[in-house]
Parts: C-alpha cells; sequence; structure tokens
C-alpha cells in the first residue's frame, strides 16, 4: 500500500509508487473513488502489452483510498488481500478504474475495483481489495 492517505485527500496526480505509474485521482466520496492512467509503453511488459501488475495497483491503490475514507477515527486501513483478475490486454490508451464498496465493517473492508477503457467501456480488468483497520501510528 502507498502512504496512507489522509481524510483530506484530494482529486489529482498521487505521489510515490501510485504517481509513477501514473494514477490521477477524479472523483473522492466515501461511496465511490474513482482514478485513471494514461498507458503506454512504459507500462508494457515484454510482449508490448500493459503489465498486469498496473492493474493491481490500481486495484490497491482505489480500494485503499476508499477503505481510509471509510476507516473509524483513530484508525488507518492496510491492504491485506489484493485479488485481481485480467480480462482483455492492451497497449495504449486510458483506463479509469471504480471503486465501490462490498463492505464496510469496523474492522475489515472490501471494496470492488473495475477497470475499464475509456475509448469503449470494455472491462479489461477486476478486483477486489480486502482491507484490515489497524490503530494509527
Amino acid at each position: 500500500m502507498s502512504e496512507a492517505p489522509t481524510r483530506s485527500a484530494a482529486p489529482g496526480p498521487l505521489p510515490g509508487f501510485d504517481g509513477l505509474v501514473g494514477t490521477v485521482i477524479d472523483e473522492l466520496t466515501p461511496d465511490r473513488v474513482v482514478a485513471h492512467v494514461d498507458l503506454g509503453p512504459t507500462h508494457h511488459q515484454p510482449y508490448g502489452i500493459v503489465h498486469g501488475g498496473v492493474y493491481c495497483t490500481l486495484v490497491e491503490v482505489v480500494g485503499s483510498i476508499a477503505g481510509s475514507l471509510n476507516a473509524p477515527e483513530g484508525k488507518v486501513v492496510v491492504g491485506v488481500n489484493n485479488n485481481t483478475h485480467f480480462l482483455a490486454s492492451m497497449s495504449e490508451g486510458r483506463v479509469v478504474a471504480t471503486g465501490t464498496p462490498i463492505s464496510r465493517g469496523r474492522t475489515q473492508q472490501l471494496w470492488n475495483i473495475d477497470i475499464v477503457r475509456e475509448d469503449d467501456g470494455r472491462l479489461v480488468a477486476t478486483g477486489q481489495l480486502r482491507l484490515q483497520a489497524i490503530d494509527a501510528r
């Protein structure tokens, strides 16, 4: 997980590893987080298509930020399981990742993240991120 986002997180580009991938937050509410990445050669694996780790990263960052907005007071969330399915390959273009809650408990949360190609709306990956709420340090 990237740096623990705060409740004051704002839409826009992200710092750290998430920023290196090119993740930009477009919408940020406790019920829905939307981000995009403009994909190209820097995201490719050796066969010229987007590396699956990019999609795993999007699942992790969108779910983690969404979970942080729903964490109980004095708690932060950490990812404990990222399960990402790759459904369609692509080489370039914008993908949009949308995170919505499946379950938001006091100690654990489960988020669904769908990643679609912006130009045609095709689902290219989908994942679930399970989060654990722990005491803030």
